[in-house]
């Protein structure tokens, strides 16, 4: 092994225990971390940097953070566990966009696999997806011919993202996409991830309908990263805890909303759906 190799290796190493460091504790100083692993503090901030890039955690004042927030949403299985019951709601209403023989696209969301439960009940129908567990669902199931989208595999998102993902997209053309957002800001889709949105544009640019499916919460998060106008879907799915200003704003500008009776809470009026 070259001096090369030892420094890589022992740098993945040291990237991974910091990581499960900052799992366990929830929050850790960075001066904390560069006593722990006997580096400097500027080692400490590249490896919080590489790992915050991989959606693992995010750097806030003076440390590093892995607790939910409005701008960093938690690794795949936390989101699995949030608005769980909500995101089965909006996913048995999606299922209504599906028709046998349909060639469907579903993007990395904890949103959107719930979707996936129900596409054995309109086959034959043909899957594209980047998700792994999508994808890992899919595989045996009669009647679904299932593509999947490689590319670089982001373990924090348990898919695959990034360029070579983007352009394994366009080899394909989608009836219908569904896909969701981590914020809503007005009228528009952000993400933390530019790997995210990078897939998730060549995703809307291959589909002839495209749905997004989002919950109340993500009218509170915050994105980095624009994504979409809301106006370039044909239908947003929204449960009914949503903020009713917004959504009335949403249709007042020309995107067809549908709200959805959720499990946050008893409907609210938003007017017709």
């Amino acid at each position: 092994m070259t001096g090369v190799d030892a420094r890589t290796d022992a740098q993945e190493e040291r990237r991974n225990r910091l990581r499960e460091l900052v799992t366990s504790r929830g929050f850790v100083r960075t001066a904390e971390l560069a006593a722990e692993f006997a580096v400097s503090v500027m080692t400490i901030h590249r490896d919080l940097d590489a790992l915050q890039a991989q959606g693992w955690l995010r750097k806030v004042r003076g440390g590093a953070s892995c607790l939910p927030s409005t701008q960093f949403h938690g690794s795949t299985r936390e989101r699995l566990t949030t608005m769980a019951q909500t995101k089965q709601s909006l996913a048995r209403a999606a299922a209504e966009e599906l028709a046998p023989g349909q060639i469907v696209m579903i993007d990395d969301s904890t949103t959107c696999l719930n979707l996936v439960r129900h596409l054995a009940d309109h086959t034959p129908i043909t899957a594209i997806s980047n998700s792994l567990p999508a994808i890992s669902a899919l595989a045996h199931e009669p009647g679904v011919a299932l593509v999947a989208l490689g590319g670089t595999y982001f373990p924090a998102y348990d898919a695959f993202m990034g360029a070579h993902t983007a352009q394994s997209v366009q080899a394909f053309r989608a009836d219908v996409l569904f896909m969701s957002t981590t914020a809503v800001t007005g009228g528009r889709c952000y993400h933390m991830s530019p790997e995210t949105v990078q897939v998730k544009q060549a995703m809307m640019a291959a589909a002839s309908r495209r749905v997004l499916i989002i919950d109340h919460t993500k009218f509170a998060n915050q994105g980095l990263y624009a994504l979409a106008p809301l106006t370039d879907f044909d239908l947003v799915l929204v449960d009914d805890a949503a903020p009713a200003a917004e959504v009335r704003r949403l249709r007042d500008n020309g995107v067809h909303v549908r709200t959805v009776t959720g499990a946050a809470g008893p409907p609210r009026p938003h007017g017709a759906t």
